[in-house]
């Protein structure tokens, strides 16, 4: 005869929020990977590239914590941008230890040749969540993104 397993506390996995969050983020992304595949630059580039086109000229530190990454990880993902001539790193005037980043005319052109696409993908998914559900849905997110779990 088989013992019984105790029921477990957590939550059933389709009601779990960090898988729930999960797949979700993969159904979302599945498109924008395909897009991104077209122009040759991974998420996280693309995040790091799209951070600089709206922000301006960055600091790495502000550009990791604004495209989620890690700062080993973002200091590959500018070296490979580089490489493509898509971004640009030069001293920061005050302080010689320090670098600063910007966007170059070929990485806001490639923005801009992802753009229509982009718009595209995010206008499906508005048409198919509707717009006060998508308003909604990143207000929560941001919220939860702001919580201090610790």
């Amino acid at each position: 005869m088989t013992e019984k397993k105790p029921k477990s506390a957590l939550p059933q996995t389709n009601r779990s929020l960090p898988i729930a969050m999960l797949r979700a983020r993969e159904n979302i992304m599945a498109p924008y990977r395909k897009m991104l595949g077209k122009v040759g630059v991974t998420e996280q580039q693309w995040r790091v590239l799209r951070v600089l086109e709206e922000r301006g000229t960055m600091d790495p530190k502000d550009i990791a914590d604004a495209a989620c990454l890690l700062n080993p990880s973002l200091t590959r993902i500018m070296q490979l941008l580089e490489r493509k001539e898509l971004i640009a790193r030069r001293d920061h005037p005050d302080d010689k230890r320090k670098v600063l980043v910007d966007i170059t005319a070929p990485g806001s052109a490639l923005i801009a040749e992802a753009m229509p696409e982009s718009s595209e993908i995010s206008a499906k998914l508005e048409a198919r969540f509707g717009p006060k559900q998508r308003r909604e849905l990143l207000n929560l997110l941001n919220e939860l993104s702001e919580l201090d779990l610790d």
